[in-house]
């Protein structure tokens, strides 16, 4: 199986037509976030048919930027992820939208607690099934993806705590355009594909149990 994961859109789907070829070589894409700029279903919604040109199969998790309303929206679309976990060829994923809490009041901010109780009622969704893919869109505490331009870690320590816990085979995550790259935690590598006008996007490709994540630029 071959996943495409592309996040923090905010609605900038020229690159689509750049990545044709990756993404209709995909099996399932997964949008990790912030698919608009503080916009609601309609916005979503281009993005979602954008998107569909190119790989039929889509989950999606909304951003800490995306109103309220583009949770059920996506739910009402059958591509939800966030607190939901499905098995896709054989591959188990879960998710979680939103971001813990930021200095900028965005419109999908979540408490730790609530992002811990989200991951877990998903992951609860795929059982112990292997193999396991995590989707977040706000990246794990302490990360080569979660830092600020100076070097504070912004990241969610519920993201982080699931993860040494369960030791998923990838966590893709997002939000913090300036941290796109990989790190590992435990044996968990996490990858942050940056902000998709800056050409960052995630392959992932399994063959049975063997997973292998990998982050390209266009």
């Amino acid at each position: 199986m071959k996943i495409v994961s592309i996040g923090d859109i905010h609605m900038a789907t020229g690159n689509l037509a750049r990545l044709a070829q990756v993404l209709r070589s995909a099996d399932l894409m997964i949008l990790a976030g912030d698919l608009t700029n503080f916009g609601g279903v309609e916005d979503s919604r281009k993005v979602l048919e954008a998107v569909s040109e190119y790989c039929q199969r889509v989950l999606a998790v909304p951003g800490n930027v995306d109103q309220r309303e583009v949770f059920p929206f996506l739910e009402e679309a059958g591509v939800a992820l966030h607190g939901r976990g499905v098995v896709i060829d054989g591959v188990a994923i879960f998710g979680c939208g939103g971001s813990n809490l930021t200095p900028f009041h965005t419109p999908s901010e979540l408490s730790e607690a609530e992002i811990e109780q989200t991951l877990r009622r998903g992951y609860g969704e795929v059982g112990e099934r292997r193999p396991l893919v995590m989707v977040c869109h706000a990246p794990p505490l302490r990360t080569r993806c979660d830092r600020l331009r100076d070097g504070t870690a912004v990241g969610s320590a519920a993201a982080r705590r699931l993860i040494e816990e369960v030791q998923p085979e990838v966590c893709i995550s997002g939000h913090i355009h300036e941290s796109a790259g990989r790190d590992l935690i435990g044996r968990t590598p996490v990858l942050n594909a940056g902000a998709f006008r800056d050409g960052g996007y995630i392959v992932v490709e399994t063959r049975g149990l063997d997973v292998a994540a990998r982050l390209e630029f266009l």
